[in-house]
């Protein structure tokens, strides 16, 4: 009968803790994962750089389309110009040639014309 007549104390009443909590937990950690990995992909690419107001910073890239972007930095004004391919070609002189070691390095020998 003992076991009838036993009164549950506060503590067993007090309601679990609410399930949905967790999510939060989860979303907090995938915002540290996600800027975790920008900072990983910039550090990869050698592109920390591009934060650096000090600096000066110059791209291009080509689409699939063929038209060409330049992307400069310079401080903390950030241009882009489109250019298509007719507007990249021209005519010119042969000023020397550049030459890519095994390491990546890029060399330029100027041409000497006397």
């Amino acid at each position: 009968m003992k076991l009838l007549t036993e009164h549950h104390s506060k503590q067993d009443q007090v309601p679990l803790e609410d399930p949905i909590s967790g999510i939060a937990n989860l979303f907090d950690v995938s915002v540290v994962l996600i800027v975790a990995m920008i900072v990983a992909l910039m550090t990869a690419l050698n592109m920390l750089e591009l934060f650096d107001p000090n600096t000066e910073v110059t791209l291009t890239k080509r689409n699939a389309q063929g038209q060409m972007e330049i992307i400069s930095k310079k401080g903390k004004e950030i241009n882009v110009k489109k250019l298509k391919p007719e507007e990249a070609a021209g005519h010119g002189e042969r000023l020397g040639t550049a030459y890519q070691l095994e390491d990546g390095q890029i060399i330029y020998v100027p041409e000497n014309d006397e």
